[in-house]
């Protein structure tokens, strides 16, 4: 008999592994032919929402909520992203940031599997509010993060004050690894895209690969090491550009 007690999934007061054998699959309103699995979300303490949106043929999005930001992710699939009159196409690598309160609708032409990133916006006197972002990881040249070209780096959204996150892609090469042991501000929110590696957060240490998903709070002590023969790559958010006093 088989025992399925058992995951790798671990929920800590400063970060979460999530491993794929603990999804759950839910529904969210205004979503059609889609099932969502809720992944991080301030229920854990986090200041976003993380979750994939999993929709069949032919399904469509519903709205963010009033004033939140929303950024997708094309993880497997084909759809379409309509802004207004205007349509574009979305496949595998895909991406789009809309601003709060963008009409948007989202379809999906073939079985489509979306990452997605929400976050009520914080305004700033002054300072404009965040435009349509429509890109492709393709398009995003990777440069050598502190000048290391085992750990590349895509920065997929403006480093400007009207963007109050940001997503990025790390590419690491075997062996790869973060340079220190990093503590600060930021939150994060990731999705292992390819390959494997050990992760610390905080004082625990997790293999990683994947379909993982990882939540990791402020000032969470956090490093990467990349394993195996092959590349590892995971998409992740952090917030940025807002002074955390006026974000309590």
């Amino acid at each position: 008999m088989s025992f399925t007690g058992i995951t790798r999934s671990s929920m800590q007061p400063d970060h979460a592994l999530i491993a794929p054998d603990s999804h759950v699959r839910s529904t969210l309103p205004g979503w059609t032919k889609t099932m969502t699995t809720i992944l991080i979300s301030p229920q854990m303490g986090a200041r976003f929402t993380q979750y994939f949106a999993l929709m069949e043929k032919g399904g469509a999005s519903g709205a963010a909520p009033e004033g939140v930001s929303r950024f997708i992710y094309v993880c497997e699939g084909a759809g379409t992203l309509t802004i207004g009159k205007k349509a574009g196409a979305l496949t595998a690598g895909s991406y789009a940031f809309l601003p709060p309160d963008t009409q948007h609708g989202i379809t999906a032409t073939k079985e489509m599997k979306l990452l997605v990133f929400e976050k009520p916006y914080d305004e700033v006197d002054g300072v404009p509010p965040p435009t349509v972002v429509i890109g492709h990881e393709k398009s995003v040249k990777a440069t050598p993060f502190l000048g290391d070209k085992d750990a590349l780096l895509k920065i997929l959204l403006p480093e400007i004050p009207s963007f109050d996150f940001a997503i990025n892609i790390f590419q690491f090469q075997p062996g790869g690894t973060l340079p220190f042991v990093e503590v600060h501000v930021m939150e994060h929110g990731m999705l292992f895209l390819e390959g494997h590696g050990v992760y610390r957060m905080s004082e625990k240490w997790y293999v990683v690969g994947k379909g993982d998903v990882i939540w990791m709070a402020p000032y969470c002590a956090q490093w990467f090491v990349a394993a195996g023969k092959t590349p590892s790559r995971y998409i992740y958010y952090k917030d940025m550009h807002r002074d955390p006093t006026v974000m309590l």
